[in-house]
């Protein structure tokens, strides 16, 4: 039991991640696509890019920090 518990912390880390980092790289994306005057329908994709990106580095950190933690006992 302990494991789908550990399996799931994971998950969770995961997936809260990769929405904080989706939402963070979204607002970026657009800054960063107005500022450099991203021409046209090229600032979706560099807007899409940007969230993906973020979204999945972010939730990769969160979820190693989650099996980090996952062993330890309080």
């Amino acid at each position: 039991m302990a494991r789908d518990s550990c399996l799931a912390r994971v998950t969770a880390g995961a997936a809260m991640g990769g929405a904080v980092g989706g939402a963070v790289g979204a607002v970026y994306g657009t800054y960063e696509a107005i500022r450099y005057k991203v021409p046209g329908l090229l600032k979706i994709r560099h807007i899409g890019q940007t969230t993906l990106g973020s979204a999945a580095i972010f939730g990769l950190f969160l979820g190693a920090g989650s099996l980090i933690h996952c062993g330890k006992s309080y």
